[in-house]
C-alpha cells in the first residue's frame, strides 16, 4: 500500500536497478532528486502505473527518455531536469494526457520538439531550457490558453517568435529566443519576461504592456537592441538612411558587454546567496515534496463534486463564502471553498490567497490541491478534514478535548505560524488567526488555512499597512488602530486563542467583556493565584489523570499566552520562542 517514497538530497551513489518497478503498483510519488544517481532510467520504473509525480533531477541520468513513459498514465509532474539525458523527446510523452508540468531543462537533448505537446491541455509548465534543441518551436504551443510558464531558454532554437503568441493568455513566465512582437502586449497575465543570453539585434524594445517596468536584466546578452524607457538601454538613434548611426554601434559594441558581465557575476552572486540560505533554512523546516501535482478540476467538475451545491454537502458558511464537502471524479473527498464573486474585496481575497499558497507547504496548513477560476466561479478545492474545525470542538456540545488535546493543536498551530515567520526570506503574515479557521484531521493533527487578508512582507520591511482588518477580538492593538501589519500581530492573535482554547470564553462574550475588560485582562487579574477559577471545568472535571503537573501546565500555557499579548508590538515575543517554549511545556508536564 505504499503511496510515497521520497529517498532524495542522500548521496546513494549508484544507478537504480530494474527490480524498483516490483515495489507497488500504488506509489504515487517517487522522489529520488540530488541524490548521486547515474545509469540509465530504468524501464522497471515505468511498471510503477499509478505515479502521479516521478522526480529524478538533479542526477547524473544519461540515456534516452524511455518511450515506455506512455504507462504512466496517470503522471501528472515529470521532473528528469539537471542530468545528462541525449536523445530525442519520445512521442510517447504526448500521450501523457494528465500531465501539468514537464522539466526536461538542463540535459542534452536535441532535435525536434513535438508539435503534439501542444496536445496536451492540462500542461502547466514546460521546462527545456539548456538542452540543444534546434527546430522551431511547434505553433501548436502558442495555442495552450492554460500555460503558466514556457522555458526555453540556451537552446538553438530557429526562427521567430510569431504573432500568436497573443494566445497564451494565463502565461506567467516565458524565458525563450526569438524576436519581440507586438503582440506581447497581449499577454496580460505575464510577471516575468526573460530574453537574456540571445543574440537580438536591429529590434526596438516596447515601451507599453508587459515592458513597461522592465530592466536591463531581461535583456543582458543582446547587443543590438535599444529603447527609450529603460535607462541603461541606448536610445534607438536612427540616421537618414534609416540605420543607427556608427557611434552608437560603438557604444554598443563596448558598453553591454562590460554592463553584461557586471550583471551575471552579480546574478551568479545572489544565486549563491540565496542556495546557502535555502540549505540554512532547510534544516528548521520539516521536508515535504518539493512539488506536488494535482489534475486541474473545472467549474462543471465542481458542479458533480458536489451535487449541483446541494445543501446536504455545505459543510460551514463565513463572510467570504461557502464550504462544501464534494468526491472528485478520481474518488477523492475534498472540501471545496467556493467564493462570493458578488464581493469585489472578496475576489481580491482569491488573488492573495493563492499568492501565499503558491509559497508555502508545511504538514500544519491546510493544503490547496489546485483552485477553479473562471467568470462563473472562484473556488479553492482543499484537502478534507474529517474532525471539523477547533472552533465546533471548543463550543459543540458533544465535542471535549482534554488537556493533551489542548496543548497539542496549540502547539500545531505554533509550528505553522512559526513557519510562515520565519521559514521563508519574504515572511508571511496571516492576519486573521481565530478557532475557525484552524482545521483538524482525522487524526486530530491540527492545520491553518483561510490566507484570504494575508501579507508578504517586503524582505527589506518588518511591517507593512493595511485596511483590511482582521476579525474582531483577535485583532493586536496597533493592527485595529493604525493598521500596522506585522508578524507580531499574528503573536497577539494566537495569544488570544491559546487563551480561548483554555478558557472556553470567546473574546467576544459579551456576558463577561465590555470596553473595560477584554479577554486579556480577565486572565491578567486571574494570573496566577486564581487561574484555575477560569479555565473551562469541562476538560478538569473529565481529565482521568488530573494532578499538580496539569496544573503546572495550565498555569505556563497562560503564562506564555500573556507574553504573547503584550500591549506593545516590540515587547512580545517571536513564534520561534513560542514553539520551543510549548515543546518544553509539553514534555515537562505531559510527558510526551
Amino acid at each position: 500500500m505504499l503511496r510515497y517514497l521520497q529517498v532524495g538530497f542522500n548521496p546513494l551513489n549508484g544507478g537504480l536497478p530494474d527490480s524498483i518497478g516490483n515495489l507497488s503498483s500504488t506509489i504515487e510519488n517517487f522522489h529520488i532528486e540530488d541524490a548521486h544517481i547515474n545509469g540509465p532510467i530504468p524501464r522497471g520504473l515505468l511498471n510503477m502505473s499509478g505515479l502521479i509525480a516521478l522526480s529524478l533531477g538533479e542526477n547524473n541520468l544519461a540515456g534516452s527518455i524511455p518511450s515506455d513513459v506512455v504507462k504512466l498514465e496517470q503522471l501528472q509532474g515529470l521532473y528528469v531536469n539537471n542530468n545528462k539525458l541525449q536523445g530525442h523527446i519520445p512521442e510517447a510523452v504526448c500521450h501523457l494526457s494528465n500531465l501539468v508540468q514537464l522539466s526536461l531543462g538542463g540535459n542534452e537533448l536535441f532535435g525536434l520538439i513535438p508539435e503534439c505537446l501542444g496536445n496536451l491541455s492540462m500542461l502547466q509548465a514546460i521546462i527545456l531550457s539548456s538542452n540543444k534543441f534546434s527546430s522551431k518551436i511547434p505553433l501548436s504551443m502558442w495555442k495552450m490558453s492554460s500555460l503558466l510558464y514556457l522555458i526555453m531558454s540556451q537552446n538553438s532554437i530557429e526562427g521567430e517568435v510569431p504573432q500568436d503568441i497573443g494566445g497564451l493568455k494565463a502565461i506567467v513566465g516565458l524565458d525563450l529566443s526569438g524576436s519581440i512582437p507586438l503582440s506581447f502586449a497581449n499577454l496580460i497575465s505575464l510577471e516575468y519576461l526573460d530574453l537574456s543570453l540571445n543574440v537580438l539585434s536591429e529590434d526596438v524594445i516596447p515601451s507599453g504592456g508587459v515592458f513597461a517596468n522592465s530592466t536591463l536584466q531581461s535583456f543582458i546578452g543582446n547587443k543590438g537592441l535599444c529603447g527609450m524607457h529603460i535607462m541603461e538601454i541606448p536610445a534607438c538613434a536612427i540616421t537618414t538612411t534609416g540605420q543607427q548611426s556608427k557611434s552608437k554601434k560603438l557604444v554598443l559594441k563596448i558598453v553591454i558587454p562590460v554592463v553584461a558581465a557586471s550583471f551575471l557575476i552579480f546574478l551568479f552572486a545572489i544565486v549563491w546567496i540565496m542556495k546557502r540560505r535555502k540549505k540554512a533554512n532547510s534544516k528548521d523546516v520539516e521536508k515535504v515534496p518539493e512539488i506536488r501535482t494535482y489534475q486541474l478540476v473545472s467549474y462543471h467538475e465542481i458542479q458533480q463534486a458536489t451535487n449541483n451545491f446541494d445543501g446536504s454537502n455545505l459543510i460551514g458558511v463565513g463572510g467570504s463564502g461557502s464550504v462544501y464537502k464534494g468526491t472528485l471524479s478520481s474518488g477523492t473527498v475534498v472540501a471545496i471553498k467556493v467564493l462570493d464573486l458578488q464581493n469585489e474585496e472578496v475576489c481580491k481575497r482569491f488573488d492573495t490567497e493563492c499568492e501565499v499558497m503558491r509559497n508555502v507547504r508545511h504538514r500544519n496548513l491546510i493544503p490547496v490541491i489546485t483552485t477553479c477560476s473562471s467568470e462563473y466561479i472562484r473556488a479553492f478545492v482543499l484537502q478534507y478534514m474529517p474532525s471539523g474545525s477547533l472552533e465546533r470542538w471548543l463550543y459543540i456540545e458533544d465535542c471535549h478535548l482534554n488537556l493533551l488535546q489542548r496543548v497539542t493543536i496549540i502547539l500545531d498551530v505554533a509550528q505553522a505560524i512559526e513557519y510562515l515567520h520565519h521559514g521563508h526570506d519574504t515572511p508571511i503574515v496571516h492576519c486573521d488567526l481565530k478557532p475557525a479557521n484552524v482545521l483538524l484531521d482525522e487524526e486530530m493533527v491540527a492545520h491553518v488555512g483561510d490566507f484570504g487578508i494575508s501579507k508578504i512582507l517586503a524582505a527589506s520591511k518588518s511591517m507593512a499597512h493595511t485596511e483590511t482588518l482582521g476579525t474582531l477580538g483577535y485583532i493586536a492593538p496597533e493592527y485595529g488602530l493604525e493598521g500596522r501589519v506585522s508578524s507580531s500581530g499574528d503573536v497577539y492573535s494566537y495569544g488570544i486563542m491559546m487563551i480561548e482554547v483554555l478558557t472556553k470564553r470567546r473574546p467576544t462574550d459579551d456576558e463577561i467583556f465590555n470596553e473595560n475588560l477584554g479577554l486579556r485582562q480577565w486572565i491578567r487579574q486571574s494570573f496566577p493565584k486564581t487561574i484555575m477559577e477560569v479555565v473551562d471545568v469541562n476538560f478538569i472535571h473529565e481529565e482521568e489523570h488530573f494532578n499538580s503537573k496539569s496544573e503546572i501546565c495550565i498555569g505556563s500555557m497562560m503564562e506564555l499566552a500573556l507574553d504573547c499579548t503584550k500591549e506593545m508590538p516590540e515587547s512580545r515575543i517571536t513564534m520561534r520562542d513560542v514553539v520551543k517554549r510549548l515543546d518544553k511545556i509539553k514534555n515537562t508536564y505531559l510527558g510526551t
